[in-house]
């Protein structure tokens, strides 16, 4: 269908490869082309409908974006409330999408919806949709605290009709299906803030190492050259996590207690790193003329998009049988 065939530690490489460029959005941007909307459709969807969307996605002809969260369904996917009716040989499509990337420019949308009445994990279903059919109402671009460069959409649906046969493997298999796709993803945010964490704290070190206070430079501190210690061996680490999680899971093993661990860790490092490198650079830190103050922003959404933090740590509880039973 256009790739290269290759296994997933290939998308891992060229995740941490995007690291480099200098902001958060376009890594993210492209993250949701190569490894958010397109694994279950490569997986599980059929050869016609691989050809009319994965083929011109591969190539870049198409931009894609995910339909998963709503206003009141972030992380908690189970609680979606947008509906794929089945008449005939279409789906009639009502709701609407939140904090979408891409959705702005999206040629089409991996849409998750419920096409049944039945249990919320078993009821759901992911849909290539066109995102030029008629009731799809982009409604605004939504202003982020970071991010910036991306655009994130609010979108409804409003009686749209797509043909059955866009449905993406099995009708009730979506929740199961985007779940598989959300390892991918989380595996691949993880994979694009390792670069940019080295590289702010390296240029914390060159700042400090020149920035005088009280006629020595920063850097001489204890505490600063110590911390930075702290945070650069952190990041290895994390690394390291990473590295091991995908050969694992490249093998065809479940990986996902450890791409939890390794997304809830990329959070909270991204946060830790990014907060104590713009206290070492001062009044300069402040300022929007550095990277580390935009990577402050950008990485906050680390925390928060493709699962919380406390999602990450209720799956970790599940898989360590520690969770209360409902």
């Amino acid at each position: 269908y256009g790739g290269m065939g290759l296994d997933f530690s290939y998308s891992i490489a060229v995740a941490e490869e995007l690291g480099n460029i200098r902001c958060g959005g376009i890594p993210m941007a492209i993250g949701v082309q190569a490894g958010m909307t397109t694994p279950a459709l490569t997986r599980f969807g059929s050869d016609q409908l691989k050809k009319e969307f994965l083929v011109p996605t591969i190539a870049g002809d198409f931009v894609a974006c995910l339909g998963i969260s709503e206003a009141g369904a972030g992380s908690d996917v189970a609680s979606i409330k947008t509906t794929a009716v089945r008449k005939g040989d279409e789906y009639v499509i009502n709701g609407g999408k939140m904090w979408t990337t891409s959705g702005c420019q999206a040629d089409w949308m991996c849409l998750l919806a419920n096409t049944s009445e039945g249990p919320p994990h078993q009821n759901k279903s992911l849909i290539c949709l066109p995102m030029n059919l008629p009731g799809v109402h982009v409604a605004k671009k939504i202003d982020k605290l970071g991010m910036r460069s991306s655009d994130t959409a609010q979108i409804f649906f409003e009686d749209v009709r797509v043909p059955s046969k866009n449905l993406i493997g099995e009708e009730g298999k979506g929740f199961t299906y985007q779940m598989l796709q959300f390892q991918e993803e989380r595996l691949w945010g993880v994979a694009t803030v390792l670069t940019p964490l080295e590289a702010i704290i390296q240029e914390t070190i060159d700042y400090t190492r020149q920035r005088k206070v009280f006629g020595r430079p920063v850097l001489h501190n204890q505490a600063v050259h110590y911390r930075l210690a702290e945070l650069a061996t952190e990041v290895e680490l994390l690394r390291s996590l990473l590295h091991r999680t995908v050969a694992l899971y490249v093998e065809g093993n479940d990986v996902t207690k450890f791409a939890s661990m390794a997304k809830l860790k990329a959070g909270r490092l991204a946060r830790e790193v990014s907060d104590s490198c713009l206290q070492f650079w001062g009044g300069m830190g402040f300022t929007s003329e550095v990277l580390v103050s935009r990577l402050y922003r950008d990485f906050r959404l680390m925390s928060i998009g493709g699962g919380t933090d406390e999602t990450m740590l209720s799956i970790i509880c599940k898989y360590m049988e520690t969770l209360p039973s409902k």
